[in-house]
């Protein structure tokens, strides 16, 4: 059914479905009125006939119905006509009878009816007399003859007129249905063109888009409906992609800036070594030592590019984590690289929801960077604690980060003037950076009162873990 409905157009469907929505409005509200109709024509009916029947039976309680002048006749009464049965089927003349008048037709069940002296007992049906079409009421309980014998009252009242009335509304109402369909398969087709008229246009702009890659389209996105939600959505995707692109670009950039120099510095030197083969042993041992240090920034430096260009490989492996353990290799780690640098480290137990791997890296970088910059043997401080979520702060007693570098050090392969002659990619906190945002946290950079940078890590608290506990 549902793969069915998917070979019309959107518009078709739509159409159709306002078609049929208003139909069965339509048709339930002619359904109630032509009900409401024949009720209210049969209360009429029966209003009649009851009135009949008081005005009748009030004639019979006076004695003026004769057991002994049986006859076939019925009565013209108050337009209607009027007879009298008894339990034997005999009829009974009636006030003004009209012996011309033909019979109106008893059955077995009348004459049941008509033996009852106790109550009053009713039944109703319809006949059709020399093409006329009557309802037949006969009650019995109310009328009995001079001698006492039972009598049931019938009294028959023409419907020809409302069975007329009733067609004829039938007739009116379905045709009214119709039109309504009718106009609702019009207005549904207009509705239709209206609304999928932007959606054609988002459609044309996704496809533009799909077949040139030009990230530049835009379709209109003004009001506040959802059709123009889509758009903005559909624009705001395509301000991202544009980002994503401008950023890959920008990255491809800066690194073919930062690989360049120590390229071009690398094979000067190997040139050298390969033309001048006599070169004095000291100088040698200088390029060769400038060859190694400019092979490992090379290292360094594509180790970051790859890190952080696969930063969201990784996505669906978030799992609970022990943050104080995380924190805990991450020193191990940068201890065993310097080993006379002294950390001051305090520590509360609590879990984060990130990648284990990723979240120890940068936690590591930005001890490397500590490291780097504070005075041999100058402590480093990490604390870990709980507020509304948790902070991590580590701070050195090193130069600190001048404030108009302040705003740049999270920024790929930038290294403020200070640091450019010290090793390094420029990347390391660009990492970081990836990471925590990644993962829902923030990262700021201080300069502290007392000198020295403080890095803070802020992330969301997901549970405690007793401390000392294993991941």
């Amino acid at each position: 059914m549902k793969g069915t409905l998917r070979r019309f157009t959107l518009r078709a469907r739509l159409s159709a479905l306002a078609a049929i929505a208003v139909g069965i409005t339509v048709a339930a509200t002619a359904a109630v009125a032509y009900f409401f109709v024949s009720s209210q024509l049969n209360n009429q009916v029966d209003t009649q006939i009851q009135t009949d029947i008081r005005i009748a039976t009030s004639l019979g309680q006076n004695g003026l119905f004769d057991v002994r002048s049986a006859s076939s006749v019925v009565a013209r009464f108050r337009g209607d006509l009027l007879q009298v049965v008894g339990p034997d089927g005999l009829y009974y003349r009636p006030p003004g009878a009209f012996p011309s008048q033909a019979r109106l037709p008893v059955t077995r069940t009348d004459e049941e009816v008509a033996s009852v002296t106790l109550g009053r007992q009713t039944v109703s049906r319809t006949v059709s007399i020399s093409g006329t079409t009557y309802r037949v009421e006969t009650v019995g309980g109310l009328l009995q003859a001079q001698d006492g014998t039972p009598l049931a009252l019938q009294v028959a009242h023409p419907i020809n007129d409302m069975i007329h009335t009733l067609k004829e509304l039938r007739f009116a109402l379905f045709m009214l249905a119709l039109g309504g369909i009718a106009v609702a398969v019009g207005l549904g087709y207009g509705v239709a063109l209206a609304t999928i008229r932007p959606v054609e246009r988002l459609t044309a702009a996704a496809e533009h888009v799909a077949a040139t890659e030009d990230l530049d389209a835009a379709i209109d996105d003004e009001g506040n409906d959802e059709v123009s939600r889509l758009a903005q959505a559909f624009n705001a995707m395509l301000a991202a992609l544009r980002s994503s692109r401008q950023q890959q670009a920008q990255l491809v950039s800066d690194a073919g800036h930062e690989l360049r120099t120590p390229l071009t510095s690398l094979r000067t030197n190997i040139e050298v070594l390969v033309k001048v083969p006599d070169l004095p042993s000291d100088d040698r041992s200088g390029l060769l030592a400038d060859v190694q240090s400019q092979v490992e920034e090379l290292t360094t430096l594509v180790g970051d590019l790859v890190e952080l260009g696969r930063h969201d490989e990784n996505e669906s492996e978030r799992t609970e984590v022990g943050l104080h353990l995380i924190v805990e290799r991450a020193l191990d780690r940068a201890r065993r690289r310097d080993i006379g640098m002294r950390f001051i480290v305090e520590l509360e137990a609590g879990s984060v929801l990130a990648q284990p791997v990723l979240l120890e890296r940068a936690v590591l970088n930005v001890l490397d960077n500590a490291v780097k910059f504070s005075p041999p043997g100058g402590p480093i401080e990490v604390t870990l604690r709980r507020s509304d979520h948790w902070v991590l702060d580590i701070g050195d007693h090193g130069r600190g980060i001048s404030p108009e570098d302040l705003p740049k050090v999270f920024d790929r392969f930038y290294r403020a003037a200070a640091a450019r002659s010290l090793p390094g990619s420029g990347l390391g906190l660009a990492i970081v950076a990836q990471v925590i945002t990644d993962i829902g946290g923030r990262l700021s950079a201080l300069r502290r009162s007392e000198g020295g940078t403080l890095i803070r890590i802020e992330l969301p608290i997901v549970a405690e873990i007793e401390p000392g506990k294993s991941e």
